[in-house]
């Protein structure tokens, strides 16, 4: 073989050598460019990451209320803010009306309507139990064992004019039965019998007797006269049988 064809086969193999080398290193630099690139996007993400989280974190925890003062500094802070009293209102007892104890029969009661201008004398004289009448006092209440009985009163005016009637007076019972006056007017009824209406002046009176429907076995403890323009009820005791 002649010797310059010999020269070109020992350059070849150092062409190719030289040819494999560089392609050697275009790897080399690509994958270190490909290294530094996904390390730079892993560190990017990393650090968007982290921001949110240290976002969250701020959100989810709000600032820590400051603790209560202790010692000499909360006794100091005590004192400086004035203490709120609150008092309640003491109840206020109401009075109570008083009744006075029930008069005796024949007792006198004065008494007076200033708004009306007048004033009076009312007194209960007598009562009677057991009155005989052609009327029966169970018939006229539908009660068995029911009678008459009699009440004797006076009124008298004096100051102003006024109309005195038997309706303010009623007898009272033990058990807390009222009875009123008898409807009914027999001839054989006491007399002289109460009017239902008199008109009365200064100085004038009127007396007589009013007719009630009563059971037979009990008394009357109290006769009570109530008239509208009185505060309190006056009572005169019955006496017992």
């Amino acid at each position: 073989m002649p010797a310059a064809h010999l020269a070109i086969l020992r350059d070849e193999p150092s062409a190719c050598h030289k040819t494999v080398t560089r392609i050697h290193r275009l790897h080399a630099i690509r994958k270190a460019d490909l290294m530094r690139r996904l390390t730079t996007a892993a560190l990017a993400a990393g650090t968007t990451i982290l921001l949110a989280l240290t976002g969250c974190g701020a959100s989810e925890n709000p600032p820590a209320t400051p603790a209560a003062k202790t010692g000499a500094e909360g006794a100091t802070d005590s004192a400086s803010t004035p203490a709120t009293e609150t008092t309640s209102p003491s109840p206020t007892a109401s009075p109570e009306p008083t009744t006075a104890a029930p008069l005796k029969l024949g007792a006198t009661h004065t008494w007076e309507d200033v708004d009306a201008g007048v004033s009076g004398i009312s007194t209960a004289l007598s009562y009677q139990q057991g009155i005989k009448s052609v009327g029966l006092a169970a018939e006229e209440t539908g009660n068995a064992g029911y009678i008459w009985a009699a009440l004797e009163l006076k009124v008298c005016s004096t100051k102003g004019m006024f109309i005195a009637t038997p309706t303010p007076w009623t007898l009272s019972y033990a058990d807390g039965a009222r009875i009123e006056p008898s409807s009914s007017t027999w001839d054989d009824f006491p007399k002289p019998e109460f009017p239902f209406e008199t008109k009365l002046t200064p100085g004038k009176c009127v007396r007589g007797k009013v007719v009630f429907p009563v059971p037979g076995n009990s008394n009357p403890e109290t006769i009570v006269y109530a008239p509208e323009s009185a505060e309190t009820p006056v009572e005169w005791a019955v006496p017992a049988k």
